[in-house]
């Protein structure tokens, strides 16, 4: 990682503020919004101006908790990250200005590499420039398609070759190939990268996430959006939740439960009993029963009601041919060889990278520390919806998936010129790296637990 440099004169912008603004300083910003302070402030920077969230915060379409863990921030490279239609967004943000920082101030905060930001910037220019964010709508028709024909064949070869042990074993190898792959569509859909349109993007995600896959549109991306935001931050990527009920993970939080004498799990066993406990079981259980809660505690019923329609369709179309002994085996071995692949491909690029907590790091450390690639070929790209790409996603997650080879030349030379690795390794050896960093955590917990 590049040191940690000096303000750039080119990030501080030398304009007079208005006379009706407030200015802050960045020591002033941070004394007011102290974590664990009661009297906290919920104060954000964009584009150096300072908004106060405490009105809107429980109303943002992404949820509170991806506001409340920027409290203090510059986030202006997330906000450029996440947000399509900005003059939309600003709205409404300007009723929540108060202030702006002070022209001697520079737009990040200290922690911040703001030499690394600048050249970012000026590459997600030219990312712009050269049409790489807007979607090829012809390419995601042809992925729906595949999907809707996979689904299809799935129910045709129990139609025309009954349902006898081989018909049945390739029903479910069908259906469970539909299935991931309306998963890698359906995220495309929630960061809007399928559509111009934002509207079109939530529509059909809908259909796919919440009918064709039996999950809450909107539950995804509360969940999802936090996960980019902080990615790997211990509290607030709710994909590490399971440190540490279930893992002890990243070398800093896993010593850390050792000398606080924390036992949940036989940690240090904990590659060992991965495979056969969150890869197969993560849909039928966790993520089966926490999509309907989250639906029904926040009333999404728009959802709620479009899960349903896909249980009465997947019951009614496979009802017509297996007694209901064998429906609900085929059922739950097509959620659980979902899962598997999920999960294997979700954490690949994630568990062996920097779990930690929150450095407050700029946009671009914090998403390259927390990610890797796994090789570009036809498998790769189908088999993994493209996540193989997973630095290329992280940095801009609204990008088409079809263009993330495109501007990988582009983020090695900043990472280079910046002296930041870029990780890319095969796809079983990203696989296997799983298995060694849960070893590697797990005796760190160990050595921690017994001589600390």
């Amino acid at each position: 990682m590049a040191p940690q440099q000096k303000p750039s004169a080119e990030l501080v912008l030398h304009r007079p503020p208005s006379s009706a603004m407030r200015l802050f300083t960045w020591d002033e910003i941070q004394a007011h919004t102290k974590q664990g302070d009661p009297g906290r402030e919920m104060w954000l920077v964009v584009d150096r101006k300072v908004y106060d969230v405490r009105s809107f915060y429980l109303r943002h379409p992404g949820g509170s908790r991806i506001l409340m863990s920027h409290l203090g921030e510059d986030v202006t490279d997330a906000f450029e990250a996440f947000h399509v239609d900005k003059s939309l967004v600003k709205k409404y943000l300007n009723p929540l200005l108060i202030g702006e920082l002070a022209p001697d101030q520079s737009s990040l905060e200290p922690s911040k590499n703001e030499s690394l930001i600048m050249d970012f910037r000026e590459l997600r220019t030219t990312v712009e420039k050269m049409g790489l964010l807007k979607p090829n709508t012809y390419f995601f028709m042809a992925v729906l398609l595949h999907i809707l024909l996979l689904d299809a064949a799935s129910w045709l070869n129990f139609l025309y070759f009954g349902t006898s042990l081989l018909p049945f074993t390739v029903s479910v190898v069908l259906c469970t190939m539909s299935h991931n792959q309306a998963s890698w569509f359906q995220h495309d859909l929630g960061h809007l990268s399928v559509f111009q349109k934002p509207k079109w993007n939530h529509l059909l995600h809908k259909f796919v996430m919440c009918h064709l896959l039996g999950a809450s549109a909107n539950w995804w991306t509360l969940l999802h959006s936090q996960h980019h935001a902080k990615p790997n931050c211990h509290s607030k990527d709710p994909d590490i939740d399971m440190h540490p009920a279930l893992f002890a993970l990243g070398k800093t939080l896993s010593v850390e439960l050792g000398v606080k004498k924390t036992k949940y799990m036989p940690y240090n066993h904990q590659h060992k009993y991965f495979s056969f406990t969150l890869p197969p079981l993560l849909f039928p259980t966790y993520f089966q029963y926490h999509t309907f809660y989250i639906a029904f505690k926040k009333n999404y019923w728009v959802d709620i009601a479009c899960m349903l329609s896909f249980f009465i369709r997947f019951f009614i179309v496979y009802g017509c041919f297996l007694e209901i002994k064998s429906l609900l085996i085929f059922f739950f071995l097509v959620r659980m060889l979902e899962s598997s692949w999920f999960v294997w491909v979700s954490q690949m690029n994630h568990i062996p990278m920097t779990i930690d907590y929150d450095k407050n790091l700029d946009w671009v450390s914090i998403q390259l520390q927390a990610t890797c690639n796994v090789d570009h070929s036809w498998f790769n790209d189908w088999f993994t919806g493209h996540l193989n790409f997973q630095i290329e996603h992280h940095l801009f997650p609204t990008m088409p998936r079809h263009n993330y080879w495109k501007v990988v030349p582009l983020v090695k030379s900043l990472c280079a010129k910046h002296g930041i690795e870029y990780k890319c390794k095969p796809l079983l050896t990203a696989f296997a790296d799983i298995l060694r960093s849960l070893k590697d955590s797990g005796e760190l917990w160990l050595d921690a637990y017994l001589h600390k």
